[in-house]
């Protein structure tokens, strides 16, 4: 009988902590208006950005440094060229925003950017290397994946990380 009683009170232990977990992972339930969205704090070139000095990035749902679906929205300043890079992550992304010049490529090539104005829809495959720019006004993109995400840069000397503050 001891053996039985054993038995109920492990399984219901593992039944609250399933239970728990579970909750924790749960995906939260947001509503953001605009000026909501706006009024959110934003940082630097984080998680899942070019890394580009002057990006400005604002974390919508998730974290793109943790397993999971998260969303992030990028301000890319007026006149930035961002150079041939990729994520680990499958990447979808919407321009909000200004007009966005995206190509796929391990080179920058000018020729091969195409001109995303709002509402245009673009994707960033895994381990597929792209690039962009932005024209004579700020651009703001809003970024979908399932993370942990990344950035990897072509060429080492491209990368914002690893140069040297003047």
């Amino acid at each position: 009988m001891a053996h039985r009683k054993n038995l109920f009170v492990i399984a219901m232990a593992l039944l609250i902590a399933s239970l728990h977990v579970e909750a924790q992972t749960r995906p939260s339930q947001q509503r953001l208006s605009p000026s909501e969205i706006e009024a959110q704090t934003r940082s630097g070139a984080g998680a899942g950005s070019s890394g580009v000095s002057g990006i400005q990035t604002l974390t919508l749902h998730g974290d793109p440094t943790k397993p999971g679906v998260y969303m992030i929205r990028l301000t890319v300043p007026a006149n930035t060229k961002i150079m041939p890079h990729d994520h680990p992550d499958d990447r979808v992304a919407t321009v909000v925003s200004g007009t966005w010049h995206f190509a796929y490529g391990d080179r920058f090539d000018e020729k091969s950017l195409k001109a995303l104005p709002p509402g245009s829809f673009y994707t960033e495959p895994p381990r597929q290397s792209h690039f962009a720019r932005t024209g004579d006004s700020a651009v703001v993109v809003d970024i979908s994946g399932y993370g942990p995400t990344g950035t990897h840069y072509e060429r080492q000397t491209d990368d914002p990380s690893l140069k040297k503050p003047h």
